[in-house]
């Protein structure tokens, strides 16, 4: 995959200096928000975007170096003087309020259950900004990845297990990610539950496709069920694939950056790069990237498994 900065060129970009003289200010309020900003406004009709638009959990982070930085406050959003503000979940009911006083356009992406929940977020914020080209251009590229993808893992059974010990089941995006690779989705009912260690350490499915379990979601999380020992176990041994935070936390198009690491899992491609970390058996993994594009374990503990965990990097 390329680089975000290769948002620069191609259609995308193209695209973007077409309408970037008629492009209205716009603050973005939290950091899903913060991605569809960055990726369908000029650089200088972005007045502020969320503080945590530099995470390492930001898609389009480096994107974001050197643009100005806002609280999801009245008076923050308000100085920045936005025509339009973005959100997925930033601010409360007073900023919502003053902006509605103001008659700033508030967009509000939705929480997206699918790929077609993901083209009308793309649309809707898109026609807000002026970027109606590029907008189609960021859908363009997400059915072409759809398409390549279609049914690689001819209906294999695979769980989704994330490092707090959450499952995934229908009506979830992650859900229509795998299911988008071609596998059947293991987990069962609807939307977010948990996940019952017991039973996984008993029955234990033969793959496994992980999320949130890169080192920036970890150092987090002191008690959680990625730090026992036999939930690694079976994560090191039937884990196809770690997602990282970065294309699970935000309904936006680069979802189906997710649903290529997923194919590419099956050895049909080289791996995206990663730099970071998983934990297998406890002990520490360092990934490295080859010329082509390639990841796995440069060092540290072993276990036995399906070989290395494909991990996956940003591109847009």
């Amino acid at each position: 995959m390329r680089p975000a900065a290769a948002i620069a060129g191609g259609a995308l970009a193209t695209a973007l200096a077409s309408s970037a003289l008629a492009a209205p200010r716009v603050v973005s309020l939290d950091q899903c928000a913060d991605q569809y900003a960055l990726a369908l406004s000029a650089r200088a009709s972005i007045a502020g975007l969320s503080r945590r638009a530099l995470n390492a959990d930001s898609y389009l982070a480096p994107m974001a170096r050197g643009l100005p930085l806002r609280r999801a406050t009245s008076e923050s959003v308000l100085a920045a003087r936005p025509e339009v503000v973005v959100r997925y979940w930033g601010g409360d009911d007073r900023l919502l309020a003053d902006l509605a006083r103001r008659g700033v356009r508030v967009v509000r992406l939705d929480d997206a259950t699918g790929f077609d929940g993901v083209r009308a977020n793309v649309r809707r914020v898109a026609a807000a900004l002026g970027a109606g080209p590029a907008g189609e251009a960021l859908i363009a590229r997400m059915d072409r990845q759809l398409a390549a993808n279609a049914g690689a893992w001819r209906g294999a059974g695979a769980l989704y297990l994330t490092s707090g010990g959450a499952t995934a089941g229908g009506g979830t995006l992650i859900d229509a990610m795998m299911r988008a690779a071609g596998l059947t989705n293991l987990a069962g009912g609807q939307g977010f539950h948990s996940v019952r260690l017991e039973a996984l350490i008993l029955a234990p499915p033969t793959l496994v496709v992980l999320g949130f379990f890169e080192a920036s979601a970890l150092a987090a999380q002191h008690w959680g069920l990625a730090r026992h020992r036999a939930l690694l176990t079976i994560a090191a041994r039937r884990a196809i694939v770690s997602l990282p935070g970065a294309l699970l936390g935000c309904p936006a198009w680069f979802a189906a950056d997710g649903t290529t690491a997923i194919t590419r899992a099956r050895g049909e491609g080289p791996l995206p790069p990663l730099r970071g970390y998983f934990p297998q058996g406890g002990k520490r993994i360092e990934t490295f990237s080859s010329p082509s594009g390639g990841v796995g374990p440069r060092s540290g503990g072993g276990g036995r498994g399906r070989g290395p965990i494909s991990q996956v990097g940003r591109a847009i």
